[in-house]
């Protein structure tokens, strides 16, 4: 474990600072890119507070929705390759028909409304806005 400042303490300072010091000070395509360098800092520190949570849960949702037995694995790239692959699970059942109607239609529509709200809570944050 590192020591202080932490990751997410830099990222915040870097953003403090493009907020507070440079986009205000700046004009034109500077300010424009000093707008979007402050937003891609925030989409990243929103990722790493809310990662562990989100695929955890995507996780949890996928194994419920196939109604497999899967031990999740442990470890942040085996975990996202497993993630795919059920996920590639999940798109050949849906192209199969399986989604079209009934009660696996209702999971799979919850699923993916609990899966985007995740992606839109990294992207726009609480507030909805960066």
């Amino acid at each position: 474990m590192n020591d202080r400042p932490s990751s997410r303490e830099l990222l915040d300072a870097v953003e403090g600072f493009l907020r507070q010091d440079v986009i205000p000070s700046a004009e034109g395509h500077v300010r424009y890119q000093a707008r979007v360098a402050a937003n891609v800092v925030a989409i990243v520190a929103r990722e790493l507070d809310l990662a562990e949570s989100h695929t955890d849960a995507e996780w949890k949702s996928l194994k419920r929705l196939l109604g497999r037995q899967m031990e999740a694995p442990s470890g942040r790239g085996a975990m996202e390759s497993e993630l795919e692959k059920a996920n590639e699970e999940l798109v050949h059942r849906i192209r199969a028909g399986e989604a079209d109607d009934g009660d696996f239609r209702q999971d799979v529509m919850a699923h993916l409304e609990k899966t985007i709200q995740a992606k839109l809570e990294v992207a726009l944050g609480d507030s909805g806005s960066s």
